[in-house]
């Protein structure tokens, strides 16, 4: 009798679709809310968190204008709430920094009640490479973008004597470390692409020469010079990256062919 049982209940287990549970529309909306509310509570403690710290964390900042800059010559404010309106920006953009594999992990929630249970097991992967590449992309605005940007821009007005506002500044760096860390979660995003059949590693290798053209319209517009070499900064990594993605498509659709194969 409990061979029976065993084996009835090995069936229902066999029968069971892989699909996870559908959600009304209502109860998507609920969902993405209740996500949303998470997300603001992290950037909420982590804001907290990191004001504290402000001031640190705006020396760091200020480390590349400053090599750029003349020795002596100090950065500067017009307008009183200024210094306190950018110690709230500082603290605001490092907890988005300090709180992102939270919030990435809101994300995945949100979307996997849409993926298979054998698609759920990508959940590590996305968690780190996400997180990897977002804090990968703002170092690497920081340590190899502001000081050649700045030094280029600085130079090229050597003539004048540079007063550069703190709110400026401080606006131009973080647009470029935040654009760079969204940039360099091109490879997650086409895995997602990959993953539900939107895009294959074919359809990206044919659209290279289109993809290049827009990266670097892209760099031209992002970039706060226009000269070849920042250019070329900004480009290469989204080449690199946009490389990197074909690789992933055609990982996850040789994957998809598989399962497709198995299932006939």
């Amino acid at each position: 009798m409990k061979d029976v049982t065993a084996e009835l209940e090995g069936d229902v287990r066999e029968q069971e679709p892989e699909e996870s549970g559908k959600m009304s529309f209502l109860e998507h909306l609920d969902e993405l809310r209740r996500r949303l509310v998470r997300v603001i509570a992290y950037l909420a403690i982590g804001f907290a968190a990191c004001f504290y710290f402000s001031k640190e964390i705006y020396r760091f900042l200020e480390v590349p204008i400053k090599r750029a800059l003349p020795a002596g010559t100090e950065l500067a404010f017009t307008n009183p709430t200024d210094p306190f309106t950018l110690y709230m920006k500082v603290a605001l953009v490092a907890g988005i920094f300090l709180t992102i594999p939270l919030s990435l992990y809101e994300v995945w929630r949100f979307i996997a009640p849409a993926l298979y249970r054998k698609e759920k097991r990508y959940v590590v992967p996305f968690m780190v490479s996400s997180v990897l590449l977002f804090l990968g992309g703002g170092a690497f605005c920081y340590y190899f973008v502001l000081y050649q940007a700045f030094y280029f821009l600085i130079n090229w007005g050597s003539d004048f004597t540079p007063v550069i506002m703190i709110k400026e500044y401080l606006d131009l760096t973080l647009t470029m470390i935040l654009g760079f860390g969204l940039v360099f979660e091109m490879p997650v995003v086409i895995a997602f692409l990959s993953l539900f059949g939107l895009v294959s590693a074919h359809f990206l290798w044919t659209k290279f020469k289109y993809a290049i053209l827009l990266m670097v319209g892209l760099a031209a517009i992002l970039s706060p010079t226009g000269d070849a070499l920042n250019l070329l900064i900004w480009t290469a990594p989204m080449v690199v990256l946009y490389v990197l993605s074909i690789g992933v498509a055609a990982l996850f659709g040789w994957q998809r062919r598989k399962k497709e194969r198995a299932a006939q």
